[in-house]
Order: structure tokens, then sequence, then C-alpha cells
């Protein structure tokens, strides 16, 4: 399309994670940009209204909490559940500080245009939303997900909550079942065991986060039903007998009953374009319904790309983040990036935290990576031990040198941790992995003692190998002195 013939450089579909970063960079460099959202409160998106500022809101309270009751072993007296209503109040407030500028006015005076309402395609590079047609360059979907909804005999009778309705809760259920075990059920289910409900977790499959290791996973395991949950794998909520009572079918065996007085559903997103008529602007989808790209998150149309959840691929805000970055160098330059996860990082916000970078063991097989394993415990880590998280666990996966050359590097492929601040301490690993650093990065690098960071040089040092070469090297050149 030419220049002079769009009234806007960019249009975007959607105001939250990938949307703002998209707007907020074209903005900046003075482009005419069009940004378009359903609601006013939408603005910010799942992460913010839904998803990331909230939960993570709630653990930190939870936490508050757990700590508090923890410190009875030093003479402190706590009991009772917590005040739900209070917890909510800090969560909004949370959210309320962060809303200051992610909101249609404050977006309004960085010179972005917004408009609120329901769009839809009626050409190659045209909108229609709330009567008016808009042309674009370029145009952006970034649309997001949707909880998927849990559909199965007596629902309608039940009070099921997802992510975007728990977080009108003004009261702490006494017993609370948590309908799937990925990184959604966890994190809510520990937080709200901490707070005082006793939660039951029914998940399908045969481990929770069963996207991580097993060494890793096994760890949060155990420390959640330490602390009280109940979980029940490879088994699925087959019908609900009474608003209060639902019938679990497990893989294996008899048919149970659970006691409830929420349901909270953690069973995955679901992307939609239902009303945008995506036909119109000639942009092609799957017979699933999700939109065909390329690996430059391009579709169909040249001129129209998808970002975010809506992308249907890893769904988190720093996956929509790595697309806002793709596009942009894309945009403006003529030689293209490809989308690449082989650097990509996640953080389950459990207590333990679990933290996971770069490829892992089942794709590094796929590719025929030659790879070792090296893992170790934090049983003996001197801060793990004051801090009291000897169950802890790091899991590296190292390149393999067919011929270990001196001066050769060996790369971080990926790895993984479960520990108090996991996300934080593996940000060296993420940085050496994404940079092709060798582990000699690692190996030589002065830690201020106790920081806990220092396991990750203690799991390298445990596995660098002196060769007999190497020995007698040493002890002549030590004896030349």
């Amino acid at each position: 399309m030419a220049e002079d013939a769009a009234d806007f450089d960019l249009i975007v579909l959607g105001a939250g994670s990938a949307g703002l970063g998209l707007a907020l960079f074209m903005a900046r460099i003075k482009l005419r940009v069009l940004l378009i959202d359903l609601t006013a409160e939408d603005v910010g998106g799942d992460c913010l209204n839904h998803g990331c500022v909230p939960s993570k809101a709630l653990i930190h309270a939870a936490r508050q909490v757990h700590q508090a009751r923890q410190a009875t072993q030093f003479g402190l007296q706590v009991s009772g559940p917590a005040d739900m209503a209070k917890v909510m109040d800090y969560v909004r407030g949370r959210q309320d500080i962060i809303r200051h500028h992610e909101n249609p006015d404050y977006l309004r005076g960085l010179g972005i245009t917004v408009e609120i309402g329901r769009p839809r395609f009626v050409g190659d590079h045209a909108v229609e939303i709330n009567g008016h047609t808009h042309t674009g360059r370029k145009l952006v979907v970034a649309t997001g997900s949707r909880p998927q909804q849990l559909q199965v005999p007596g629902a309608a009778q039940v009070r099921l909550y997802d992510n975007q309705h728990v977080w009108d809760l003004r009261e702490l259920p006494k017993r609370l079942l948590v309908v799937g075990g990925g990184p959604n059920g966890v994190e809510l289910g520990q937080a709200m065991q901490r707070l005082g409900a006793q939660v039951t977790i029914v998940h399908h499959g045969a481990s929770i986060l069963e996207k991580e290791d097993p060494a890793i996973r096994a760890v949060l395991a155990e420390r959640l039903r330490a602390e009280g949950l109940t979980i029940h794998l490879e088994a699925e909520v087959e019908a609900f007998a009474s608003a209060s009572q639902a019938r679990v079918k497990p893989k294996a065996g008899d048919s149970f009953s659970v006691d409830f007085d929420l349901v909270y559903v953690a069973i995955g997103r679901h992307v939609s374009f239902e009303g945008l008529q995506l036909e119109r602007a000639g942009v092609e989808v799957d017979e699933k319904g999700h939109i065909k790209l390329n690996e430059h998150l391009q579709t169909t149309n040249p001129d129209i790309f998808v970002a975010g959840d809506a992308a249907n691929s890893l769904k988190f805000s720093h996956g929509a983040e790595l697309h806002v970055r793709l596009l942009l160098f894309n945009f403006f330059s003529p030689l293209k990036k490809k989308l690449s996860y082989d650097h990509f990082s996640w953080v389950t916000f459990t207590d333990p935290e679990v933290a996971h970078f770069g490829l892992d063991a089942a794709e590094l097989d796929r590719r025929g990576t030659a790879y070792e394993r090296w893992e170790t415990d934090f049983a003996d880590d001197d801060r793990a031990v004051v801090d009291s998280y000897r169950d802890g666990r790091l899991l590296l996966f190292i390149e393999k040198n067919a011929l270990p050359l001196p001066g050769r590097k060996r790369r971080i492929l990926g790895g993984a941790m479960v520990a108090p601040g996991a996300g934080e301490l593996i940000q060296e690993l993420i940085l050496a992995n994404a940079s092709g650093l060798g582990i000699s990065e690692i190996f030589d690098k002065v830690y201020p003692y106790p920081v806990a960071a220092r396991i990750n040089q203690k799991l390298i040092v445990e596995h660098q190998e002196v060769s007999p070469l190497l020995q007698t090297a040493l002890d002549v050149a030590y004896k030349l002195q």
C-alpha cells in the first residue's frame, strides 16, 4: 500500500503485551499507530487484568502468610485463615499502580490513537470499528487467548472460576478443587492452600508440570503435598453430582467423590478470531481455526502479522515480547529474522520456583545433538543450608565435544532449576545460553559468598575433569617454578 494511501502506519488489534509493545515503539519513533481493544478495561491484556500481575500479587500475599506460620518455630503464635477480602484488595491495588500507564488516556497522551470497540476486517488493509473504516500499511492481530471451559455433566450447577473471574472472590473457600496441574493450577492452588483453604488438584497427566524434567517437577510435587495439598494424577472430573461434589475418574480404578466449595478451572487456553472476518483480509486459517503463519509471524496476507497468544505458540507475556522484537526488526530490516524458541525461558512462580531455559533433553535427542546431563542437589550448598531449601535441584545440558580440543567452548544448551528464587538464579545461565558462552565463563567467575547463585558454579566445578595430560603438564610446570 502506498504510504500516503493509509490512515496509519500500523494498526494493532489487541492492547495486551504484544499490542502495547508494538504500539509504544512505533509511536516513540513518531509513526502513526491505531490501537484497538474491546473495552477500556481490557487494555493491558490478560497479563495485567487476569494473569501475571494479579496472580503474582496473590502469591506474594500467600507467601507472607506462609512465612508467618513458619515463624512459629521461633516462638511466634499465628493461626486461622487469611482475610480474602484484604488479600484481593492488595491484588487490585497492585493492578491499579500498573494500570496508571496501561490505559487508553495514557496511551493517547503518547500519540497513539486508541479505539474501543469490536473491530472487523473489511479489506486487505482495512478495519472497521464503531462505524468507521481505517486503513493501515501493516496490521497486527494480537487478540490474545481465553481460558478453556470445563464441559462435563452437571457443570451448570457449580461455581466454576477461571483466571478471568477468580479475582472477584471476597471470601476464602474452605475446600477448593483445582482442575489442571499445569503452571496456572499449581500456582493458584499452592497460594490458596497457604491462605487457609484445603486444596485438591485433579490432573489428567501422569505428573504436574509435564513440560518440566521429572527430577525438577518431583521436588515441587513433594513440597506441595508436604504443605497439605491433595493431588490426584491421571484422573479427570467426569461429572458434578451436585453443586458441591465432583465425581473423579482415575485412569485406573473406580471413580470417587471430591467435596468442594469452589472449583478453579485451569485446563489450558484457546484462541478465537470470531467476528474479525479474517477472510475479507485474505488471511487464511487451518482446520483448527488457527491463523496460518510462516516463520516470520506473517499471515497469507503479507502485510498482516500475528503476535502474542493469537499466534498459538508458547502463551507467555514474554513470548509476546519475543514476537514484538521479531516483528519490529523485520519491519525495518531487509534481512528478515525467523522465529526461534531455542533460547526461550519460563518460570512457574510456586515455592520453590521452577525455572526452565533453552532446549530440554527431548528436543536435544530429537535434533541428534550430543550433550551431557549435569545435575546437583542443594543439600550441601551453604546458602541453601542456612535458608532451609536443601531440597532444591539444578539441571544443565552441556554440549558434548567429539574432540575436546584445548580452548574449545562447551556451551550450555539448556537447563532447569527448582529452588526459591530460581527465576532470578538462572538469569546468568540464560545469558550464557543465549550468547553462546562456554561453561568456562561461569567457572572463572568469582561470586560473593554466600550468594545463592554460587550453585551454578558449583555444578560446573563438580564436572570439570583434569585429564592425565593436563595433570602431567601441571606437575611439570609447578616443579619448574
